[in-house]
């Protein structure tokens, strides 16, 4: 493991109209690292993520990438610097199958606009790597199934493998376990610890045992600040942590 900084915010905080979402964060991720955001409800890590990919623009503070400064960047801009959001930049078409949704993927990193017009051959070139991908993520044995058909777990998982063909750097996850019962958890959290060997994750995820599993940093969030930070054992241990969570319900 790296303890090379790859992604930084310095007093990073953003206001909507006299409210403070997100108060003077500082984060330094390391590369090569599982980082996992957490806090309660409304502890402003949604807002934090929207900062990072660019999709809300910081009242005041500073990100870096890899040294650069990408603050005032656009979010396809971030993107493809390789800093890339699942569930909210993936592109998953319900009506196309597993194997045309990863293709889509593959000709977006390419850069030019869709070839939906293109003969099957031209587009042919795309399925090797598509089913590399897909087998990737465990979903080999719905490779020409349509998108809508997946069950809830396995669509994560083939949104996961759209973001991969994008070849991201830096993967953010927005609860990637949310609304999935014991069996879709524990196939996510094992895709996400497969795909980390070689980038870095930034996560926020409300499943505290996926946290403990998967984490090897946490920022702790509270009303927009840091609350705390370290592994599992520091900040699980820490009373103002545990007087946080207290009657959300993932104490």
């Amino acid at each position: 493991m790296s303890s090379e900084v790859i992604l930084e915010t310095e007093e990073l905080t953003k206001e909507f109209a006299g409210f403070v979402a997100v108060n003077g964060v500082n984060l330094r991720i390391e590369r090569g690292t599982i980082h996992a955001l957490i806090g309660p409800n409304g502890a402003g890590k949604t807002t934090c993520f929207n900062l990072l990919t660019k999709f809300l623009n910081p009242t005041r503070g500073r990100i870096s990438f890899k040294g650069r400064d990408i603050t005032a960047l656009q979010p396809a801009d971030v993107a493809r610097l390789g800093v890339v959001r699942s569930f909210q930049i993936s592109a998953v078409f319900p009506h196309l199958s597993v194997l045309e949704n990863v293709r889509v993927a593959l000709q977006r990193k390419r850069g030019g606009s869709f070839d939906f017009w293109r003969s099957s051959s031209v587009l042919d070139k795309f399925n090797d790597r598509a089913i590399e991908l897909i087998d990737d993520v465990g979903l080999a044995d719905f490779t020409y199934a349509t998108a809508v058909e997946l069950p809830y777990g396995r669509k994560r998982a083939l949104e996961i493998a759209t973001t991969l063909a994008l070849d991201p750097e830096m993967l953010l996850l927005d609860e990637p376990t949310a609304g999935m019962g014991h069996e879709d958890i524990d196939r996510i959290a094992a895709l996400i610890k497969r795909v980390s060997a070689d980038r870095t994750i930034l996560m926020v995820e409300h499943n505290l045992s996926v946290v403990a599993n998967l984490s090897d940093r946490i920022t702790v969030l509270t009303r927009g600040r840091v609350l705390a930070e370290g592994d599992y054992a520091t900040v699980s241990g820490n009373p103002e942590v545990r007087e946080a969570y207290m009657g959300t319900g993932h104490a």
